[in-house]
């Protein structure tokens, strides 16, 4: 049998969107943000040379430049007020959530409640600030240094970081707005918007390079079909679920007596979702970032980094594999699935997992499941991201047809579907609330007139 709220959710019509009137706002709030975001993409910043970057971005686009275009949405290919896109932020949360793993007064300081978690918000912000500039520096000195400056000097460098560094704060601050007062992830929806953005562009210089011969019509036909079972197999991933079965004892409320209940705990097979690729692909930005801008007068070491660290390159895939193990593991076990949280509220509720018992027992169980859950779900990331990698590499397809590109838009799709959907759930119950009040009013009304 299924529960009221299964019901409920199967019988849920999208025509109720027109009724739910606060989820209505959150949706036009979240697009207006997105659209001010598309915005300062195109918004330049003073002193760039716009024909010599033009000229150099097109010769990077199948390179770096690609993976640099789809995180800032096409903002650094035009060198744009967002040219930095969220990056830092990102680099600022991974090294914030490493050292609260490490340092035990930042440990201590999560467990405060809310207090707390605004202190390490505010510790996030300050990283962000100082990660900001010191890429936004390295980014004016680069651009310099690859002659794609009108007018190099100081003042453009001063200038480059206080715009940069100003806009990357602009959008930190429009991903946290959308967070707390429109629909899904706003983080995540920057970078969402960004990459769905440039997708008509790459398909078109997809489909214009088999018109022209450079790409044959097998090839095109075989990527669309990769495409699309990439696509169903993220989707059946990131719906997989392991459900633990929990029972619950007997209760005694007063003199009656409760049989207990049985329920079960949903694990996924991803539980990290989207973000240990989108870390692993951070880390890899910067250097290569300064290295591709710095064109004739990279030094050796960048040269190195750029030669052995591109994409497609072995050094590249195996460190990108890596990173990617790494935070899957440990942004599931420290953040998105934590046992013994888990297991204490367990504890706390009286559940328990039948022959397990309560406590370490069931910490321990649970940390078996999920490493094990971990290894599947690691592979599968790893997979979809240096499969297309490695044949866009080899076929010479846009970046955009990348795995971690498609895992970010199927990620992101499905979740802000999903709370769409609970906020259309919300509402009716609320619905079905008002209705049980009023005719509770009504039924009191005819016993007060018979009376």
């Amino acid at each position: 049998m299924a529960s009221a709220a299964e019901q409920m959710a199967n019988n849920m019509s999208w025509g109720a969107l027109g009724k739910a009137t606060e989820l209505r706002q959150r949706i036009l709030f979240t697009i207006g943000l997105l659209i001010v975001y598309r915005l300062g993409t195109y918004i330049p910043v003073p002193g760039i040379d716009t024909v010599a970057l033009q000229s150099f971005m097109e010769q990077a686009a199948s390179g770096i430049g690609g993976i640099l275009s789809m995180f800032t949405g096409g903002a650094l290919a035009r060198m744009g007020l967002f040219a930095l896109g969220i990056m830092p932020y990102i680099s600022a949360s991974i090294i914030i959530q490493l050292l609260t793993s490490m340092v035990p007064a930042l440990e201590q300081l999560k467990k405060e409640g809310e207090q707390g978690r605004k202190k390490i918000a505010q510790y996030t912000r300050y990283g962000t600030v100082f990660l900001a500039v010191f890429q936004a520096y390295g980014l004016a000195v680069s651009l310099q240094a690859g002659d794609l400056v009108a007018n190099p000097g100081s003042l453009f460098i001063a200038t480059t970081v206080i715009t940069l560094v100003g806009g990357t704060m602009f959008l930190m601050w429009l991903g946290e707005q959308i967070t707390a007062r429109g629909i899904g992830n706003g983080i995540s929806l920057i970078i969402f918007v960004g990459i769905i953005a440039e997708v008509p562009a790459a398909i078109a210089q997809f489909l214009s390079q088999g018109r022209s011969g450079a790409i044959s019509p097998v090839v095109i036909v075989g990527v669309i079909v990769m495409m699309i079972a990439v696509i169903a197999f993220v989707v059946f991933m990131e719906r997989a679920l392991r459900k633990i079965h929990i029972q619950y004892p007997r209760r005694q409320v007063g003199m009656k007596v409760y049989d207990g209940g049985t329920s079960h705990l949903p694990v996924k097979v991803n539980p990290a979702g989207v973000i240990p690729a989108i870390f692993a692909s951070s880390l890899l930005l910067l250097p290569t970032t300064l290295a591709t801008f710095s064109g004739s007068q990279t030094g050796p070491i960048m040269s190195t980094i750029l030669a052995y660290f591109g994409p497609g390159q072995p050094l590249y895939l195996l460190f990108f594999t890596a990173m990617i193990v790494f935070f899957a593991f440990f942004y599931t076990f420290n953040v998105a699935f934590k046992t013994d949280e888990v297991a204490d509220n367990l504890k706390n509720q009286n559940g328990f997992v039948p022959g397990i018992r309560p406590g370490k027992k069931t910490a321990e169980f649970l940390d078996y499941v999920v490493t094990r859950l971990l290894v599947i779900g690691s592979a599968y990331l790893a997979a979809v991201c240096l499969l297309p990698e490695i044949l866009r590499s080899q076929l010479n397809i846009p970046f955009y047809f990348g795995g971690t590109s498609v895992l970010i838009v199927v990620s992101v799709t499905m979740d802000t579907i999903q709370q769409v959907q609970s906020h259309l759930l919300a509402h009716q119950y609320e619905g079905l609330i008002e209705k049980s009040q009023l005719r509770g009013k009504k039924r009191g009304k005819k016993g007060t007139a018979r009376k």
